[in-house]
């Protein structure tokens, strides 16, 4: 098999490690910042390699001296009972986002344990609790876990909560295998029936998190009224449930669900480098409320953060065609359809909605199949 070359450094560095596992092709990336003051790979990447040696087995990984390049020759996507610590540079989320597109893709069931930083620590990073609500859906759809007579569907629980930047939470997620996907038909966002949120808070007074929840209630009944946001104060003092980490921490994360159980997530936590009460709880309530609001005025089938990851699994899907609508296409998205171009040799069919004001894209999947799934 030809080698996947990147010369741009770590651009999308957990996607191409994914495409790179899941078409067993070598892959080698260069000039990892090379121009910057401190090059080469930062902790959490090279802590991401170390996981997807966990996860496989004769995964091969060379990294030259100074990090600014390392090669890969991928092995088989194992899965099992694997425990890691992602560090606190990234939240535990950034590492499930690459995880969860070949979590399905094992020899046995993944059960795997991260310890970290459980929110979000950037703007653009998702958290754990985003992964679960936004993508396990989303591969529920494709047909991972949907047999009754095989292993439970995606599931993760946050056993300990852990804010930015000290961290100490531990998740736990678990992945059935499955031989192949099933294709999708995406195109009918219908409309919003509910929505159901949490307002998260660690080491801070448990009124926090119900000034949050009541300024995004205050924003989203104007939208309907079937709408329910749990609060949930953890504190220092207790192990394990209702535990946390020794940082300070408040986020709220919303999921609407649509008439044609279509869901949207959306999240937003307390900047833990802001100097501290510049930003009040109803403020987050009500950034998270509009950030809501604003996917769900796109009018797609997906959140934005889910996009790669639903497009991603339509170029496994057997030779069938699946469609899906979203509302916007991310810069983000629009370099994973050319990565999954020269990747998997798909070619997305793009089609504009002007009526809706959305974006229609369908693909004849692959027709990959899990050959690393015991057959019995």
């Amino acid at each position: 098999m030809s080698t996947l070359r990147y010369e741009d450094g770590a651009v999308q560095l957990r996607q191409r490690i994914i495409c790179a596992l899941l078409s067993r092709r070598p892959l080698l990336v260069k000039n990892i910042r090379s121009d910057d003051t401190d090059p080469g790979l930062r902790d959490y990447e090279a802590s991401f390699l170390r996981l997807i040696e966990e996860l496989t087995n004769g995964t091969t990984i060379e990294i030259n001296e100074t990090g600014t390049q390392f090669r890969m020759k991928p092995g088989v996507i194992v899965n099992g009972s694997v425990e890691h610590d992602c560090g606190i540079g990234r939240s535990v989320g950034w590492f499930l986002e690459g995880i969860v597109g070949i979590a399905w893709a094992g020899k046995r069931d993944l059960n795997l344990t991260l310890r970290g930083v459980t929110d979000g620590c950037e703007k653009d990073e998702c958290s754990a609790d985003f992964v679960k609500n936004s993508m396990l859906p989303i591969l529920k759809r494709f047909g991972v876990g949907v047999e009754e007579d095989e292993s439970p569907p995606p599931m993760l629980r946050v056993s300990r909560r852990g804010a930015a930047p000290l961290g100490e939470g531990e998740i736990d997620f678990f992945c059935p295998m499955a031989k192949s996907l099933s294709p999708i038909d995406m195109t009918n966002p219908g409309k919003i029936k509910k929505v159901r949120g949490n307002a998260i808070s660690c080491k801070i007074p448990p009124t926090s998190p119900s000034r949050s929840a009541h300024a995004a209630k205050g924003v989203l009944h104007k939208l309907i009224p079937d709408v329910w946001i749990h609060t949930d104060a953890n504190s220092r003092s207790k192990d394990g449930p209702g535990g946390c980490g020794p940082s300070p921490g408040l986020k709220i994360i919303l999921t609407c669900e649509s008439t044609t159980k279509m869901v949207m997530t959306a999240e937003t936590c307390m900047d833990h480098e802001a100097e501290r009460g510049s930003v009040l709880p109803e403020d987050l309530g009500v950034e998270a409320a509009t950030m809501l609001l604003e996917e769900i005025r796109k009018g797609g089938c997906v959140d934005t953060a889910s996009q790669s990851l639903a497009l991603l699994l339509m170029c496994l899907c057997p030779e069938d065609v699946s469609r899906i609508r979203i509302g916007s296409i991310s810069r983000y998205t629009i370099a994973s359809l050319r990565l999954f171009k020269a990747v998997f040799g798909v070619t997305m069919k793009v089609t504009a909605d002007k009526d809706s004001k959305t974006v229609l894209l369908s693909c004849l999947g692959t027709g990959f199949k899990n050959w690393s799934k015991k057959v019995t």
